[in-house]
């Protein structure tokens, strides 16, 4: 009888510990996935849409190679869509993911290890099967040659082949997020990888993991991809109703105006407008009056980001918060949004905006005893003033901004001299605004007249994307205009962009560090899934980077502007979270109304 007393508490601890683990097709960070188990295709899509023809879009730039995980050179435009990963998400949801090469997912609620099984069907280009040992070697791979900022990214995280098609992740940091980044990892063919450093630039044309693969090419001019005919998950769930046009062409373009003129005469096909002049103005001349050009505004729910000129704190003189906060007094968002932008755009007032997370009022409850914790370390206006920004009558006039201005600058120890703004020894303040695109430039030069009127030089310096790049590695500017992504929730990638752990990097452009945003993130990465905690965190990150004036708020537009050449069609129910082409298809009868092009051959 005690034998048997024995056996069955081990068998009720065996079954208490089975129902720990969670076995499923899809990985959510908050709630329940949307698409059950089974599911066909994504709701937003045409499951039976031709496939074939071609859409031709155009960039901004150059390239030099193939390898997107190189630390240096620029790789060309849409690389990584040639590999595949373990799981994938869609447009329709925040942070879901599905299983893609994984076709399920094992881990306990503890979080601390998930394993992967993969799709017997998944298989590399060139028909290999897609194997446990792939996943551990591409892993690997990236840990031993990718990047510093990636390779923190994945910092204590063990990985072991536990079957022909079972990989496991160990993850000490027990965090769901980990696994959706793990589950987003870019699936590297040793058969070609192990010839090649994933670190430096690529020149050959690369082998990869998912459906495309390149076609043809003409370095730094053209890259052409062409949909794989043998992709093996070309009617799996995830891809079904998708990826409908056989031929992806990106022509790079080193001007902007060349750039849009391109398009008007048919050089290529699809275009998102952010300059709200040009879509007022610009979209005009015979093809739209022939109906050849469609332009849309399309309005999506996802939250829009921050965005603005942001400052190199770094600089000596820029590490004064009140320096920042008078240049940011110079910028005349009302007068520039009515006579550049036809007052169609908004200021930005928030990392978070139209989210529950966005700062307002004064901090109190849970978000006050937060920053109380760091009260010694903070600007004394986080718990005495409401975030405002400066506003403008938008006349032209700011003798009150000017005012307000000179006073901070004099708290920081400058004085206007001779129509000059210098410092103790003299020297007058001299800003760099680095751009690698002239669209801004008719924004930056009235802000560059308001700030002669304070005495602050402001140079303009238009360079192109490779020097760009190697500037911003060695932090090499003033000031870049920068966007900071949106998003339903505050998201792991705050870290990226103001955590201490990537001062050294490209990520941080700030250049700014501090032990409560340090921990304030941090706890918001840790709390992704526990709304209550992540509200007042969300908050109180708001209140501190907005005190501490990282950046001159830019603005935002809540509609989405896209123009496009009338030979595509597209489901007539859009996603919830963004515009997807890839859902879209080629219309063969409506392209042959259109002037003769020549499709890639």
């Amino acid at each position: 009888m005690r034998f048997i007393a024995i056996a069955m508490l081990l068998a009720l601890s065996t079954v208490s510990l089975a129902e720990d683990i969670i076995t499923s097709h899809a990985i959510a960070l908050r709630g329940e996935p949307k698409y059950k188990e089974g599911f066909k295709h994504w709701d937003y899509v045409n499951p039976n849409a031709p496939k074939g023809g071609y859409i031709t879009y155009g960039n901004k730039g150059t390239f030099d190679n193939f390898n997107r995980y190189a630390d240096r050179g620029t790789s060309a435009p849409s690389i990584l869509q040639i590999f595949d990963s373990l799981l994938t998400s869609n447009s329709d949801e925040d942070n879901v993911y599905y299983g893609h090469i994984a076709e399920k997912m094992e881990y306990p609620k503890s979080l601390e290890w998930i394993t992967f099984h993969l799709n017997p069907k998944a298989k590399f280009p060139d028909g290999a099967p897609i194997l446990a040992k792939d996943i551990e070697y591409s892993f690997q791979k990236f840990m031993k040659e990718g990047i510093p900022q990636l390779i923190k990214v994945y910092d204590g995280v063990t990985v072991e082949v536990v079957g022909e098609r079972k990989v496991k992740f160990n993850t000490p940091m027990k965090d769901k997020y980990m696994f959706l980044r793990l589950g987003g990892l870019s699936i590297l063919p040793q058969q070609f990888w192990k010839d090649h450093k994933l670190s430096e630039p690529l020149q050959s044309i690369p082998m990869g993991s998912g459906g495309w693969k390149v076609h043809e090419f003409s370095m730094g001019e053209y890259v052409i991809y062409q949909r794989d005919p043998n992709y093996w998950a070309a009617d799996h769930p995830t891809q079904k109703g998708l990826y409908n046009i056989e031929f992806e062409r990106y022509d790079v373009y080193k001007d902007d105006t060349v750039l849009f003129e391109a398009f008007k005469k048919g050089e290529y096909d699809f275009r998102t407008e952010n300059i709200a002049k040009q879509w007022k103005n610009g979209y005009v001349g015979k093809n739209f009056d022939a109906g050849f050009i469609e332009k849309e505004e399309l309005i999506f729910e996802l939250p829009t980001g921050m965005s603005g000129f942001v400052f190199n704190t770094t600089r000596e003189f820029l590490k004064d918060r009140n320096v920042r906060q008078a240049i940011g007094y110079m910028f005349d968002f009302e007068w520039s949004n009515k006579n550049l932008f036809y007052d169609s755009y908004k200021r930005n007032t928030s990392y978070f905006q139209y989210t529950q997370y966005k700062a307002t009022g004064l901090p109190e409850g849970e978000e006050l005893k937060i920053l109380n914790k760091y009260k010694a370390d903070l600007p004394k206006e986080v718990f005495s003033t409401e975030i405002t920004i400066p506003k403008t009558k938008g006349n032209g006039k700011v003798r009150a901004q000017m005012r307000s201005a000179l006073k901070l600058l004099k708290a920081a120890g400058w004085k206007l001299k001779d129509g000059k703004l210098v410092n103790a020894e003299g020297k007058q303040m001299v800003l760099e605004i680095m751009m690698w695109s002239n669209t801004l430039e008719k924004v930056v030069i009235p802000f560059k007249e308001n700030l002669a009127r304070v005495g602050i030089q402001l140079d303009i310096r238009t360079v192109d994307l490779p020097t760009a790049n190697n500037r911003l590695r060695e932090r090499d500017y003033d000031l870049i205009f920068q966007g900071f992504g949106g998003g339903v929730h505050p998201q792991v990638g705050l870290l990226y962009e103001f955590h201490s752990d990537y001062f050294d990097s490209t990520y941080n452009n700030a250049g700014f560090t501090s032990k409560a945003t340090d921990e304030i993130i941090m706890g918001i990465v840790d709390n992704q899934e526990n709304l209550e905690v992540l509200e007042p965190l969300g908050k109180a990150l708001d209140r501190i980077l907005m005190w501490n004036h990282l950046l001159v708020p830019g603005w935002h537009s809540d509609k989405t502007r896209i123009s496009y050449w009338k030979k595509f069609a597209r489901p007539e129910k859009l996603p919830k979270y963004g515009l997807d082409v890839n859902a879209w298809w080629y219309d063969a009868e409506a392209a042959k109304k259109l002037p003769k092009r020549n499709a890639p051959n």
